[in-house]
Parts: structure tokens; sequence; C-alpha cells
């Protein structure tokens, strides 16, 4: 979701910068009225990504153990990692049923209608001749509840709410001129914060080199070289992920009627806990050559290719309607059509999507390279599988440097590279 609002934040249409400076709106007003307006879809289509992807670390959030302690909580996660580690398969079904009842209603009652709500902020002079549609959505619409709260409750509130932010952000746009000036009010906070921030490194900082120097060189070998084997991994998974997730998500984008029964089978998909039919797709694949790494590679997969599939979904649904029907009347072949307009569209999200992705096999690899089923240990080279034994044993130094090291890796990939994709993608693929 962060991402996605950053995304769009570098890619908002200049004219719509100079409208609130000619309306002279201030930093609030500008958030409120043209900032969040034109991340509403991304943002949408990303908080349906970010809780599958929360059902997908359910197992190992609810239940894990670092040295001899258990820790377990009541839910649906444990309830699966315990059937998984048990080796019941009717179980594990049993507990994926129930998930897959919970997402269907979420995305009819939820994520369904604030799609159809979230159309009207495409930046487009001419509207679709084939809208989403939401049958709750139009019940909420016609409410007059919902009518009287937002009359007698929300506007007076909202109201409220501009006028208290108006006084902390004032000063309008155009008088900042081309250096954006900071108010004495978030001078301070920075100030405070920043001076948490030193306390809390100073204080923890001389254990943290203390447990790093004791950690031993061959260590630091196994660390470095697990880093390059889980790079690779990551780097398969996006590409694969890539090759289909593109054709299928401008399909399902750019057809809302093939979009309205897909959706909710997407988002099941995505928010089944790969890990928990991870233990079966072992059986299978442990008989390969290979096969623990293959199985590493299959469960990243499994759980990042969704960040990128949401994330096409979304930049096709938010191509304006007026560029589909130019390339429809210049009768466009299919190549000329994603050549020039398909894919310089996408690109900005293909950016978010393929960094989020990325960050999601990271995480992906603590579970993928290490797992138990069935009273057995499967574990192949990789930073995660370091993280995961460190964890396990109780090794804190091990813990510290692998995590360390996965943090420095995933940070030096996106400011060398990413961030120059999204500068290019800021420069030359904002549609305005």
């Amino acid at each position: 979701m962060t991402f996605s609002f950053y995304q769009t934040l570098t890619t908002i249409p200049r004219e719509l910068h100079e409208a609130t400076r000619v309306f002279q709106l201030n930093r609030w007003l500008s958030l409120k009225t043209m900032e969040l307006p034109f991340a509403t879809l991304p943002l949408v289509w990303n908080s349906m990504m970010s809780w599958a992807g929360g059902w997908f670390f359910l197992m190992a959030a609810e239940t894990f153990t670092v040295g001899e302690r258990d820790f377990r909580l009541p839910g649906l996660g444990s309830y699966l990692q315990t059937a998984a580690n048990d080796g019941d398969v009717r179980a594990i079904f049993m507990g994926l049923g129930t998930l897959i009842v919970v997402i269907v209603l979420m995305d009819r009652f939820v994520w369904r209608p604030m799609l159809v709500w979230a159309n009207k902020f495409k930046v487009e002079s001419t509207e679709s001749d084939d809208p989403p549609e939401s049958g709750f959505y139009n019940v909420l619409s016609r409410s007059w509840l919902l009518e009287q709260f937002g009359r007698h409750i929300w506007s007076p509130i909202s109201e409220r709410i501009d006028l208290t932010m108006g006084r902390i952000f004032g000063g309008a746009s155009a008088k900042r001129g081309q250096t954006e000036g900071r108010s004495p009010l978030s001078i301070v906070l920075l100030g405070i914060g920043g001076l948490a921030l030193a306390i809390f490194l100073a204080y923890n900082l001389q254990g943290v080199v203390r447990m790093l120097v004791a950690l031993p060189v061959s260590d630091w070998g196994r660390i470095g070289l697990g880093t390059l084997a889980t790079l690779a991994r990551v780097v398969l998974s996006l590409l694969i992920a890539l090759v289909w997730t593109l054709p299928v998500g401008v399909a399902i984008g750019s057809n809302p009627r093939l979009a309205a029964p897909l959706s909710p089978v997407v988002q099941i998909v995505a928010a089944i806990p790969a890990t928990a039919l991870f233990p079966i797709a072992l059986l299978v694949l442990l008989r390969l050559p290979a096969g623990l790494n293959i199985a590493a590679v299959l469960l990243m997969l499994m759980g990042t290719q969704w960040y990128l599939l949401f994330n096409i979904i979304a930049g096709v649904s938010a191509i304006p309607q007026d560029l589909i029907y130019m390339s429809k009347l210049l009768q466009l072949r299919k190549w000329d059509r994603w050549r020039t307009l398909y894919l310089p569209a996408l690109f900005p999200y293909l950016v978010t999507g393929l960094i989020t992705a990325g960050g999601g096999a990271w995480n992906a690899s603590i579970v993928a390279e290490h797992t138990h089923f069935g009273g057995r240990t499967f574990s192949t080279t990789g930073v995660g599988a370091l993280i995961s034994e460190a964890t396990a044993r109780g090794d804190y130094a091990l813990l510290l440097g692998a995590t360390l090291t996965m943090i420095l890796t995933v940070v030096g990939i996106n400011r060398l590279f990413w961030r120059r994709l999204y500068r290019l993608a800021e420069e030359k693929y904002r549609v305005e």
C-alpha cells in the first residue's frame, strides 16, 4: 500500500498540480482533493493484495517457536499449522474451506463495493460503457441511514477536520513557490522523533555491535552464500510471475465483465496460505532432483505473484477510457496497442508490482527455505533458512546477522535499481 501511494504521488499529472496552485489550496486540501482521490483505485487493489498477504502469513504469525519457547494464538492460522505439522490433509482442507467462505464474503460486501466507489476517481473525460457494478453498493448508496449519517454527522466532522488541518498546514501551495516549506509544528515533531530515534539507537547499538563481532567468520560465509542463493530464487520467481501475470492482468483489467467473476477467484487463490499447501507439494517435489530448491521457488511464487497481478489489474483499470477508445478508432493491431498503450500506461504499476513482489519473495524465503512437515525438517541453502534456523535454536547473533544482511540487500537493490525505474516512470510514463 505504501509503494502504491508513493507511485501515484510521483505520477500525478502536472495539470492537477497546477490546478491546486491556481486555487491556492493548502497542503491538507491538496492531499484531500487531489492526491488521495488520484491514488484511490490503486490503493484499493493493493489493500486487497495486502489483505491476501496477511492470510498468506497467517500460519507463521499465529504459531512460532523461539529456542525452547512455543508461542501459539487461537485462530485459523494456528489450526492450519497444527494440521500441517500432523500431516492431517482432511483438517487442512476443512480450514481452507472456512478461509474461502470468509474471503468470498469479504469480496461481496467490502472489496467489490469499494472498487465500484473508487472507479469514480479515474482521471478521464469519457465514462466507460461497462463500469463495474455491485448490488451491495447500490443498496448502500440508497440507504436513508447512511444519508442521514453523512448529512448530520460526517459533514460537520469533515468540516471541523478541514478547519483544524488548515490551521496546522496553513499557507497555500502557491505561496510556497518552488520550495516546500515546513510548518513550525512539523519541525518540532521531526526534531522530537529524531531525538527519540537517536536515543533508541545509541542504547541498543552497543549490544548489536557486540553480537555481530562475536559471530564466527564461518557463519558470515554461510550468510553471504545464503543471500546469493535466495537472491537467485527471488529473481527466478519474479520472472516466472511476470510471464503469466502481465497478459492475465491486462485481460481482467480491460474487461469488467471478466473481472466481476474472476476478481473473487483471484482473491481466494491469493489469500490461501501457501504454507498450508506446501507440505502436500513437498510430498511430490522431494522425489525430483533439486526438489527442495524447486519447492522453495514455488512457495515464493505462490506468495508473491499476486502483488504483480493486482497492480497490473489496477493499472489497466486506471487507464483513461479516452485512450482506449482512441486505440480502437485508430484500429491498432494487438502488438501496437500493447506497445503504445498498455505497456507505457502500466510501467509505473509494473515497477510497484515488481518491487512489492520482490519484497514478498524475500519475506516468503523465511518459510520457503526451511519448513517442518510430518515430524521432519526440510531445509535448503538460503538466508531465509538461516533466519528460521537461528530463530528455532535461539541463536540471536546469527539471527541478527542474517536479518541485517537481508535488509541491507533489499535496500541496496531498491536504491540502485527500483528507484531509477520509479524516476523513469515519473519523467516519461505519467498519463497526462
